[in-house]
């Protein structure tokens, strides 16, 4: 009668099974931080008496909100990381150039189905697509895992979400997690787990689920989670890290859930999320022609690979909007390279778009491609809350990559087969 999480969870603490509600001692197979919340982190860990880090083969520090430093403190908090990674002999220390912790984590071979994964950053979220139960914490938890090697979890109820249905043309994962943040809210799964299932979610791709289990966090989810399958497997074998398939977990077929969540995208249009709130969702055409002043694709939401060609099928051998900034950030130097590779980066350049080196860039308030007073925004980032990319002033509006570029082209809002 065990749930996925709760099965991962009993697995982790060397229980015979663990139910929700229930406080449990887990084993971390992976601890992750980036570079905003790794010094808070240190400093916990040291307090607590802590000289040494419990295993420098399990720590991964991501140098990319802030990256390369903007600021003489940003620079001054780089120091002192690396300063850590040295002195810890940590063999994961990705630098300035990797990219967002949350791409170069499972490219890297460090997410695997059926393990616990956490991150000092909330979205840490994102990798239960490859079937790890995976969650944020703040910097003083993150020191006690960095001494021990283990954390305290509640065991999460889990709400099923259910979708079915074929995706047309020029809808995508953004669109149908922005559907689902429609339809739970922002705080309708708090201190749950989204188990996504149904014939939508196995027809798309890894990237796909992985915007999908990224905004789990945006309705207040402990975790998003995806049920490993062939697709999984395969993309983990891809990427040269040794998957042998044999800790899928599945839930059991008299799993007990909250509630199930069940949603037809069949015929639905794209998805944007209005200002200021991720749930504020509505058609695209409900809003064509809300005028933009800058276009930003990238994050750890949909920086990938399959975002940059959605928008280079609608960008390539045209000229973006005058009036609009085109920002766009690949979430990895691997994404960077495909992308450079295939053309992608010189049509996009050529179309007028500011390409920009693999870092969470606007998605984080206070680094690069900022909005003014004033300013609106169409980004296919996580979050649009009041002040996130810029002045408070500003508005943020969510969606696709293919939304984004259409919008870019236009100066407004815009529904992609309108250009397309």
């Amino acid at each position: 009668m065990s749930t996925v999480s709760e099965k991962i969870l009993a697995q982790a603490s060397g229980r015979g099974d663990a139910k929700a509600g229930e406080i449990v001692k887990a084993r971390v197979d992976t601890a992750m931080m980036p570079d905003v919340t790794s010094v808070l982190a240190i400093e916990a860990m040291k307090k607590m008496g802590a000289a040494h880090v419990w295993d420098p083969d399990r720590v991964v520090i991501v140098l990319d909100h802030v990256a390369p430093p903007s600021s003489v403190n940003s620079a001054r908090v780089h120091s002192v990381i690396r300063g850590f990674a040295k002195e810890q002999n940590l063999k994961h220390f990705y630098d300035v150039e990797s990219g967002v912790c949350h791409q170069v984590l499972p490219e890297h071979g460090h997410v695997r189905p059926g393990t616990v994964v956490i991150g000092a950053d909330s979205h840490t979220c994102t990798h239960g697509a490859f079937g790890a139960f995976a969650t944020g914490v703040g910097s003083t938890d993150m020191g006690a895992v960095l001494a021990r090697g283990k954390t305290w979890l509640r065991v999460p109820e889990t709400i099923k979400v259910d979708i079915n249905g074929s995706l047309g043309e020029h809808v995508y994962a953004k669109d149908v997690v922005l559907r689902v943040a429609k339809e739970i809210g922002v705080s309708g799964a708090t201190y749950m787990a989204l188990k996504y299932t149904g014939q939508t979610v196995s027809d798309l791709t890894v990237a796909g689920r992985m915007t999908l289990c990224n905004m789990a966090i945006e309705m207040g989810a402990k975790t998003g989670i995806c049920q490993p399958d062939h697709k999984t497997h395969r993309w983990l074998r891809d990427h040269g890290v040794d998957d042998d398939e044999s800790h899928p977990l599945p839930p059991d077929p008299d799993a007990q859930y909250r509630r199930t969540e069940e949603l037809d995208v069949a015929g639905m249009q794209p998805q944007v999320a209005c200002p200021h709130n991720v749930d504020n969702v509505k058609p695209v055409t409900e809003i064509s022609g809300v005028e933009i002043n800058q276009a930003f694709i990238g994050s750890c939401t949909n920086g990938r690979l399959e975002d940059l060609r959605q928008a280079h099928a609608i960008l390539k051998g045209r000229q973006v909007h005058r009036d609009v900034r085109l920002l766009v950030v690949p979430a990895s130097r691997g994404v960077y390279r495909a992308a450079l590779e295939e053309g992608i980066i010189a049509d996009l350049v050529d179309a007028g778009a500011v390409v920009s080196n693999p870092s969470c860039a606007a998605c984080f308030g206070g680094y690069i491609g900022l909005l003014g007073p004033g300013e609106r925004g169409i980004a296919t980032s996580n979050r649009n809350f009041r002040g996130r990319q810029g002045s408070p002033e500003a508005e943020v509006y969510l969606s696709s990559a293919a939304v984004a570029a259409a919008s870019a082209l236009t100066g407004h809002i815009t529904h992609p087969e309108e250009v397309a």
